[in-house]
């Protein structure tokens, strides 16, 4: 890193309140085509093309100065008391970058792959957001689509609990209705499967292997998918429950679905 002379002491100042700005609206952060990434363990994740800039407190900077040092950006040191106004968590580790989002296409980046697709209908909670990206990559998944109204994945909360998968996992937000998003997958050969409480099959007995691609849709924490969206898809699964348990929340649901479908397709 190289460190500019330029030292930020107030959060008053425009390239603090830019960050604040990004940190906090999905509307800046869309407009500017940017995001911020936080903390020491995922920034050895972010391609360094994508960097826009990198800024470290005056802590950080006196501790682990060689850390990143043969990373080719520039770099601002931060006062302490300044670089917790832009941090989003209660302990900030002193590091963090903003960074360009990374863009894919349904088609080319997504479909064409073929395999396993994840589909997120309403998800409003960034844990499960993060967690069910992560979830996707390590069962192999081909991509993430992701409703709209569902919860910004460049959202710190959803950045951190990735744990880096977002920059490896080609996504797509679309907002056209999952209706018609499951007309575009089936003019593509792509099945779907809905994650549906009233669902005919148990997910251990889908025949995920039998298909080319297909996409796996999880609904909205509460209210699970929509009932045109179930209804639309090509089979809808149930996790069978025990106990008093009416369902399990999005993230590990997706998982389990997930992973299934990964034990399937390798013993293919």
């Amino acid at each position: 890193m190289t460190f500019c002379d330029e030292r930020l002491t107030s959060a008053s100042g425009n390239r603090a309140k830019n960050i604040i700005r990004l940190k906090d609206k999905a509307r800046e952060r869309q407009k500017q085509g940017l995001f911020i990434v936080e903390g020491r363990r995922i920034m050895e994740e972010v391609p360094a093309a994508l960097i826009e800039g990198v800024y470290v407190s005056s802590s950080y900077r006196r501790r682990f100065a060689n850390e990143f040092a043969g990373l080719d950006v520039q770099a601002f040191e931060v006062a302490d008391e300044v670089f917790s106004r832009l941090s989003d968590t209660r302990t900030p580790q002193g590091i963090l970058a903003v960074v360009r989002i990374p863009k894919y296409e349904l088609k080319t980046d997504i479909i064409d792959r073929a395999g396993m697709l994840l589909v997120l209908e309403n998800v409003q909670d960034p844990g499960n957001v993060g967690t069910c990206i992560r979830c996707a990559e390590g069962a192999n998944a081909a991509g993430v689509l992701i409703s709209e109204d569902s919860a910004d994945i460049f959202s710190p909360k959803v950045v951190r609990s990735t744990m880096g998968t977002i920059f490896r996992m080609p996504y797509y937000i679309y907002g056209e209705g999952s209706t018609a998003l499951i007309e575009t997958l089936r003019a593509d050969d792509v099945r779907s499967y809905a994650a549906y409480l009233d669902g005919s099959v148990s997910y251990d007995e889908a025949d995920f292997a039998g298909d080319k691609s297909f996409a796996i849709f999880i609904g909205n924490e509460g209210n699970g998918l929509r009932e045109e969206t179930a209804a639309a898809c090509d089979e809808r699964i149930r996790i069978p429950m025990g106990g008093r348990l009416e369902s399990l929340n999005a993230a590990m649901s997706a998982g389990i679905i997930m992973y299934e479908a990964a034990r399937q397709i390798r013993r293919r």
